[in-house]
């Protein structure tokens, strides 16, 4: 490997260390309200989150009232996590289809209503991937952990490169059938109109000839 070669991977490695993958919010929920996620997965990609609902008084139990609902359901509807009424919670799937996947999270009513801050963390793909742990197992030096880093994130990026042409071949597709469609309903709406026309045209002709106009 010339110098080179080993500089631009060492410049894309750092770049990839530093970028975060994965989608981390803190939003508000009032009771009796529900907020929907999405987030486009695809298919055989692995996908891990976590949520918990954000203690208004620390170093006290949380309130009765601060609790949540959660489902996650595949671009089909199927169930991938389901928590119900609970303060924090879990998940962790892979996925079978592609598409975007749907996080809902709803508050438990509560009179008079309140407001709960929710952490929300869900990654998918490399990110999904607990590094530390195959660190420990294989007890392997910090360079040769970042480059199987490198490596696992230029073969995802790879993947998503395949599946966004898929995607683009789909649509175009869509569009040349649409396109299609267009053409045939404009060829039948020429034609009604045509022989709409033509029977106008008959109609006054014969009304005339009636009247002895012609």
């Amino acid at each position: 490997m010339s110098r080179l070669t080993l500089g631009i991977v060492l410049i894309i490695l750092g770049l990839m260390l530093e970028t975060d993958i994965g989608e981390s919010m803190r939003f508000e929920l009032e009771s009796g309200n529900t907020k929907c996620i999405s987030e486009d997965i695809k298919a055989n990609a692995m996908s891990v989150g976590k949520y918990s609902i954000v203690n208004p008084n620390e170093g006290y139990p949380l309130p009765d009232s601060h609790r949540l609902t959660l489902r996650v359901t595949s671009p089909y509807g199927n169930n991938n996590h389901y928590g119900d009424r609970v303060d924090s919670g879990t998940f962790a799937f892979t996925a079978v289809e592609g598409g975007d996947y749907t996080a809902c999270f709803w508050a438990t009513d509560h009179k008079p209503p309140v407001t709960i801050t929710i952490d929300f963390d869900w990654k998918t793909g490399v990110a999904a991937k607990d590094w530390s742990k195959v660190a420990r197992k294989g007890q392997v030096e910090t360079m040769k952990l970042e480059l199987k880093k490198l490596y696992d994130t230029v073969t995802s990026i790879h993947e998503e490169m395949f599946y966004l042409r898929e995607r683009e071949e789909e649509m175009q597709q869509l569009n040349r059938e649409t396109n299609s469609k267009m053409a045939t309903l404009s060829f039948f709406s020429l034609v009604v109109c045509l022989s709409v026309a033509g029977l106008q045209i008959w109609h006054l002709k014969a009304f005339f000839e009636r009247k002895k106009l012609l």
